[in-house]
């Protein structure tokens, strides 16, 4: 499989790109890892990676989104984007994950990308916006691969998304991408609308006969405004995407990334172990993206390694949710949540104003964490790669706290874990 992947990334990507990769994310990413655990092992901290929302708004509409994208256009400019990438390059981190709303709606995302040859790239996006043009100048800059999301076939991508033609239109975008030779991935968003149909090897087969690189499965998360709760996983469906990631890694040649298990797959959260946090569309250092309260903005002028070596709010956050759970705190424990938030004075970095209100509506729900059901990596490079760039850090004590009862309920078989509708809520109190 892993001859076969790298014979097919070969073939089909410009050299000059794959070079880029190897030097700016594989060399320095390694050692942008070393940096961050040793700042660890001296009790100081600044996370290995970075993703930063640019921009607010979206062409889409989709079910569940927790970013105001009809709210007033917010974005981060090319200056303050600079001072941010140059501040991080400095302490170890070329590597940021460009999110939105939608990243290519920003007018200068291009002259951001272009501005720092020596970093690395990865850009979340419905690929609507990328013309053969955006998609021949992304392969100019060399240093960024372009992750575009579909969220379903023709009829489910339409509903997700709140859009018309939205499956045909981004697939025209991910063709730009492969056709200037780009690396390129395709993101889903796992729900009950979906999952039926792209957590299948035949549709990881029609990636790799288009000439995808990579896929990305990660469990939707019913948070926001319009949090879409029945679309939320099961436990039994969190447990088969698992499996599926994990077989399907050891027998296609594709890449599967997944940001949420170690080796062992025992699971483990990126912001609690403390490899990234997230800087939104208006400058707020969040946790994560889908923690939108913060203390502390990237305009305030100080750099984003002192705020977030210094900042009490999110050493407290990262203690807190490990202690809590291995899995989504958002999720399992958004009473915790709260109370971090009224016990730092943390300000809602919403647009909208009502990320309490939203937290105060959320039921406690399973995560990626199923004691018990660990389904470790198979393949011998996922499992190398883990054990040396991807685990917990030491995040994580014995025995996260406060969890007996969730983990009670997980001696049952995983079908009759809740007897409720919502099968992916639980009380965990």
């Amino acid at each position: 499989m892993f001859v076969q992947l790298t014979r097919r990334i070969w073939a089909t990507t410009d050299k000059r790109l794959l070079w880029k990769f190897c030097w700016n994310f594989g060399v320095k990413s390694a050692i942008g890892m070393q940096k961050f655990k040793s700042r660890l092992k001296r009790g100081e901290f600044f996370p290995a990676f970075l993703y930063i929302s640019v921009i607010n708004s979206c062409n889409l509409r989709c079910q569940g989104c927790w970013v105001d994208v009809d709210g007033p256009r917010e974005m981060i400019d090319l200056d303050l984007m600079n001072r941010v990438i140059n501040d991080a390059k400095q302490h170890g981190s070329s590597f940021f994950g460009i999110l939105g709303g939608e990243p290519f709606l920003h007018p200068q995302l291009l002259d951001i990308l272009g501005a720092h040859p020596d970093c690395y790239f990865q850009v979340f996006t419905n690929g609507q916006m990328i013309t053969e043009k955006v998609a021949a100048e992304l392969r100019r800059l060399g240093n960024v691969t372009p992750l575009v999301s579909i969220e379903g076939k023709e009829a489910v991508s339409d509903e997700r998304r709140g859009g018309k033609d939205v499956y045909r239109r981004t697939l025209r975008g991910l063709e730009n991408c492969l056709e200037a030779r780009l690396l390129t991935g395709v993101a889903t968003s796992l729900c009950r609308t979906n999952i039926d149909e792209l957590l299948t090897e035949d549709w990881l087969r029609e990636l790799i006969r288009r000439g995808v690189h990579y896929a990305w499965y990660y469990a939707y998360r019913p948070i926001g405004p319009q949090m879409c709760s029945d679309l939320a996983l099961t436990p039994e469906q969190q447990l088969r995407a698992r499996r599926f990631v994990v077989e399907m890694r050891a027998k296609l040649p594709i890449a599967i990334v997944d940001a949420y298990y170690d080796h062992d797959g025992r699971a483990l959260c990126p912001m609690a172990t403390g490899i990234s946090h997230h800087v939104s569309p208006r400058g707020e250092i969040e946790p994560c993206p889908v923690i939108q309260f913060a203390k502390e903005n990237i305009r305030d002028g100080a750099s984003i390694y002192s705020v977030m070596r210094n900042s009490e709010f999110l050493k407290d956050f990262r203690r807190v949710a490990a202690q809590a759970t291995r899995g989504c705190v958002v999720l399992e424990r958004a009473d915790l949540i709260r109370d971090l938030v009224r016990k730092h004075g943390a300000r809602d970095s919403t647009i909208r104003q009502t990320a309490m209100a939203e937290l105060d509506q959320m039921q406690p729900r399973f995560s990626q964490w199923l004691p018990g059901h660990e389904v470790p990596e198979k393949h011998w490079m996922y499992r190398w790669a883990k054990r040396l760039f991807f685990h917990d850090f030491g995040a994580y004590g014995p025995a996260p706290l406060d969890m007996a009862a969730k983990v009670e309920a997980l001696k049952k078989p995983l079908d009759q874990v809740s007897s409720s509708k919502d099968t992916s809520a639980v009380s965990v109190s």
